[in-house]
């Protein structure tokens, strides 16, 4: 039996971007798939928050994934961070994954308590809140990726393909 993850990547969203980094990323697993691990993925999803939205919610019904790892390009961060939670308005909306844990688990990684305040958080939130409110058995998280470089390229994609390991293993376990 194999997990199921729905990745999610943007658009581009300024001039001087020649491709978004989470959908790179998404590429890249793609090419070396990892085992036990069955992929779905919504990629280059409009950089406008109902939009957007409303698409993983559409996936995420049509696939019912274990998983959803939505994905997000954050320019100034050198790791991939894993973000803790997402709010709107007045509400905050906290990950159900034991996050120190699995960071302690990956080389190039680190929690983020900060999604960006952009459609990131908002995507993040409304998936967050659909899944509480549906009890389905789905659990999201929210992983921003560096621009990737030669330099961090290997060790970007060995930790998101460990991430996906080790969520696999948790899922098995709790089936």
């Amino acid at each position: 039996m194999s997990m199921s993850v729905l990745l999610t990547s943007f658009q581009t969203w300024q001039p001087h971007q020649i491709s978004n980094s989470s959908d790179d990323l998404i590429r890249l697993l793609l090419e070396q798939p990892t085992p036990g691990v069955t992929l779905h993925c919504l990629r280059r999803l409009p950089v406008e928050t109902a939009t957007a939205s409303q698409l993983v919610l559409r996936a995420i019904r049509a696939c019912q994934p274990d998983w959803v790892l939505c994905g997000g390009m954050a320019e100034t961060r050198s790791r991939l961070s894993l973000e803790s939670n997402a709010r709107c308005g007045d509400r905050q909306l906290f990950s159900r994954l034991d996050l120190p844990s699995l960071v302690s688990q990956l080389a190039t990684t680190e929690i983020s308590d900060d999604a960006g305040r952009f459609v990131c958080e908002d995507v993040y939130f409304a998936v967050l809140d659909y899944l509480q409110q549906s009890n389905g058995s789905s659990r999201c998280l929210f992983v921003h990726v560096p621009v990737l470089t030669v330099e961090n390229q290997a060790a970007i994609v060995a930790d998101m393909q460990r991430l996906l390991a080790v969520l696999a293993a948790q899922t098995m376990v709790s089936a």
